[in-house]
C-alpha cells in the first residue's frame, strides 16, 4: 500500500520528539498508532515468519543478551553445533510453509560473513527457499557489498541485522563490534537491492531516552526498515543479564505503538519475549500495529510459543495470516 500523505513517510526525526510518543498516555498512543496501521495495511491481517539456526553456538561476539556467545559457553552450557545441511534446513522450510509461514529466516552464530563453503551453503539454502515461494530471510553477521550482491543474486528477500539499542547505551551491552559497523551492513544491504530486516531489544538495562533514540535511528534510515522486529529480552541463564528484570508487556505495546507510527510502511514484527506474553497482551500489540510474529516452537535457541496456540490466538482475535508475497 503507498502512503495516503507523503508528510508521513519522514526521516528527520528528532530524540525529542520520539520520547514525546513513547510517553503518550497509553490509550492516546495506541488510537494514533492504529489509525496510522489501518491507513497503510491491510487490518487485522498477521505475517508468520518461521526462524531457524542453522549454524549455533561458538559466535566470537561479545552480546551481553547472547547465550551463543563464546565468551560466556563456560556458563551457559551451550555447545558448538556444526552447521545444518542444505537439504535439512529446506526440509524445515517445507514444514514451516505447510503450518502457514509465509517467510523463513535463517541464522548463523558468525561474526561475519566468510568466503567459503559455508557461505556457499547458504546461497544454496536461499535459492531453496525461493524455489518453495516463500520469502527469504537470513542473517549472519557483518558483510561486505561483494556478499550482499551474491545473496540478492541467490534472491534472497531480506537481511535480519538488528541494531540492538540506542547509540549511547551500545557499549553497555556489546564492545566486540561498533554501532557504525551495524550501520555499514545495513548500507551494504541496502545498496544489493535486499530488504532490510532491523529492529532492537528492550529490557537490557537501558532508559526511556535509549529505547526513544533506538527508535529514532530506525525511523531516520531511509528508506525504513521494511521489518522492525521489537524484541523484550529473554534473560538465560550463563549470560551477564540474567539477573535483568521482567519487561513490563505494557513497555512492549508502547514500543510497537511508537514503531508504527514513525515507519508507517513497515512490518512490525513481535519476536523474541513473547512467550511471556499472556493472550490479551499479544492482542493489545496487535491493536498497537504489530503485524508479524516468529512462529514455531523456538527462536535460534530461545524457547517461543506453541504453534497451536499461536494459531487458536491468532483465529480468536479475529486476525488473518497474511498470505505469501506475490513477489516470490
Amino acid at each position: 500500500m503507498e502512503p495516503k500523505s507523503a508528510h508521513e513517510l519522514r526521516h528527520d526525526w528528532e530524540a525529542e520528539d520520539v520520547l514525546s510518543l513513547l510517553t503518550l498516555p497509553l490509550l492516546d498512543l495506541i488510537d494514533r498508532a492504529r489509525a496510522v496501521h489501518r491507513r497503510h495495511h491491510p487490518d487485522g491481517e498477521v505475517q508468520l515468519a518461521s526462524l531457524l539456526s542453522i549454524k549455533t553456538g561458538a559466535c566470537p561476539e561479545d552480546c551481553k543478551y547472547c547465550p551463543q556467545s563464546a565468551h560466556y559457553a563456560k556458563e551457559t552450557g551451550l555447545k558448538r553445533e556444526t552447521m545444518l545441511d542444505v537439504d535439512d534446513v529446506l526440509a524445515k522450510a517445507r514444514a514451516a510453509k505447510e503450518a502457514g509461514a509465509s517467510r523463513f529466516c535463517m541464522g548463523a552464530a558468525w561474526r561475519e560473513v566468510k568466503d567459503g563453503p559455508a557461505f556457499e551453503a547458504v546461497l544454496a539454502m536461499v535459492r531453496g527457499v525461493r524455489a518453495l515461494d516463500m520469502e527469504a530471510c537470513v542473517t549472519l553477521g557483518m558483510l561486505n557489498r561483494s556478499q550482499a550482491e551474491r545473496l540478492a543474486e541467490a534472491g534472497l528477500t531480506a537481511y535480519n541485522h538488528n541494531l540492538d539499542t540506542s547509540p549511547e547505551f551500545y557499549g553497555n551491552i556489546i564492545t566486540t563490534r561498533t554501532y557504525q559497523d551495524r550501520l555499514d551492513t545495513i548500507a551494504c544491504v541496502r545498496e544489493a537491492g535486499i530488504e532490510v530486516c532491523c529492529g532492537g531489544i528492550i529490557g537490557m538495562g537501558e532508559s526511556l531516552e535509549d529505547r526513544a533514540r533506538l527508535l529514532q535511528t530506525l525511523a531516520n534510515l531511509n528508506p525504513h526498515p521494511e521489518s522492525v522486529p521489537i524484541n523484550a529480552l529473554v534473560p538465560v541463564s550463563g549470560t551477564p543479564l540474567q539477573e535483568a528484570p521482567p519487561v513490563d508487556p505494557l513497555d512492549l505495546v508502547r514500543m510497537v505503538a511508537t514503531a508504527r507510527i514513525l515507519m508507517p510502511l513497515s512490518h512490525v514484527r513481535l519476536s523474541a519475549g513473547r512467550r511471556s506474553l499472556t493472550r490479551e497482551a499479544q492482542i493489545l500489540c496487535f491493536l498497537a500495529g504489530a503485524n508479524s510474529i516468529f512462529y514455531g516452537d523456538k527462536l535460534l535457541t530461545t524457547a517461543n510459543n506453541d504453534t497451536e496456540d499461536d494459531l487458536t490466538l491468532i483465529k480468536e482475535a479475529g486476525l488473518a495470516i497474511q498470505p505469501t508475497s506475490s513477489s516470490c
